[in-house]
């Protein structure tokens, strides 16, 4: 009986906990719709800009951490104009309290537009009749040469492992880097290229763990993650780039005969060549467009979940929101290792096919 009625005694006191719980949620759920509609005059909320800034690229690399204040970090800002190079920190583009301004350098006045650096004219306006070649170093490149400075030391360290355990078993990160490394050249180098592999295995790892480690990374919400690097068509157009001068300068005579000298009758050249040229060229683009669409898709809609709560302006939006972004979050872990896959696998399917040996079997002489 004793041990009954502490255990109720315990659940009183849990409910009453609850009780005070949930009040104070309706209390502030109460004060946050009363705040709202004092300010009801207030314009609805956009989620555009903040969703096209961090898709997009940027002059500063922003920093925001839990209970601290966000601050930003200035990038180098690379000008040519026709009166010479101009370099200076793009921190120059904020005055105090980080009010966007114009920049006065020793050539012209600069301003950003949509994080976009133009001349200025006098009026502080942007100047159209002026063009600049922007070198600048980006959010973007400078999160690339963090994921290869990572590359290089994680590879680094794997490398030195193995020629000091030679012939033993691999331990730590050399244990943990070795299957990704097995599974990309035994399931898709070998498979889709064959005894040539080899020659090409390093390009492969490449893609491979430079596109994952910065799909990782873009899931980070914060410093130094929050970038969509692998979401920048820029990007996966250089990478579509590679594969395509790669195909192109290993492939054998077969591979162009297939494409200019068809075994089919002359008067289907006039349709087959063409389609096949376009071929050539249609098979980076799908890798550019499926890399950039799927990490770019899924950035959206996690920032578009969030979005709901400032665009319901109700506090009670916020768990269902979480919820729905905890699932995308898990599906874009996978998306990460899948796109990463999928790039270089297909990156071997059209490798191989361009270095592949045609062998004509002769029937046995009778």
């Amino acid at each position: 009986m004793e041990k009954r009625s502490i255990l109720n005694s315990k659940i009183f006191k849990l409910s009453r906990i609850c009780a005070l719980f949930v009040a104070l949620l309706a209390i502030s759920g109460t004060a946050f719709s009363q705040e709202n509609a004092a300010n009801s005059t207030d314009k609805p909320y956009d989620p555009k800009p903040a969703i096209f800034e961090h898709i997009g690229d940027a002059h500063s690399w922003h920093v925001s951490f839990p209970l601290v204040k966000s601050f930003a970090i200035p990038l180098p800002v690379i000008l040519y104009t026709d009166k010479g190079l101009e370099v200076f920190m793009s921190s120059k583009f904020y005055g105090t309290n980080d009010i966007e301004t114009a920049y006065q350098g020793k050539n012209y006045a600069y301003v950003l537009e949509n994080d976009k650096i133009k001349v200025a004219d006098a009026s502080g306006k942007p100047d159209e009749t002026k063009r600049v070649l922007d070198f600048s170093i980006t959010r973007n490149v400078a999160s690339m040469w963090m994921g290869m400075i990572i590359l290089l030391i994680i590879f680094g360290s794997v490398s030195s492992a193995y020629k000091k355990r030679s012939g033993k078993a691999p331990k730590g990160l050399q244990s943990f880097m070795e299957p990704l490394i097995v599974f990309v050249r035994d399931d898709i180098a070998i498979p889709n290229i064959g005894v040539k592999h080899g020659k090409y295995l390093s390009l492969l790892l490449t893609l491979f763990f430079f596109i994952l480690i910065n799909n990782l990374f873009g899931l980070i919400p914060f410093f130094p993650g929050g970038f969509n690097l692998t979401g920048n068509i820029a990007v996966t157009l250089s990478l579509s780039l590679i594969v395509l001068l790669v195909i192109s300068f290993s492939a054998n005579k077969y591979y162009w005969k297939h494409i200019f000298m068809p075994d089919i009758p002359l008067w289907l050249y006039i349709i087959m060549v063409p389609v096949e040229i376009i071929g050539i060229f249609s098979k980076p683009i799908a890798l550019m467009i499926r890399l950039f669409a799927n990490i770019t898709a899924g950035h959206i809609v996690v920032l578009s979940l969030i979005s709901l709560i400032f665009i319901l302006k109700s506090i009670w939006v916020s768990p269902a929101s979480v919820a729905f972004v905890v699932f995308m979050d898990v599906l874009e872990l996978l998306v990460a290792f899948l796109q990463a896959y999928i790039f270089t696998m297909l990156t071997a399917l059209f490798i191989g096919m361009a270095v592949e040996e045609h062998h004509h079997e002769h029937g046995a002489e009778i």
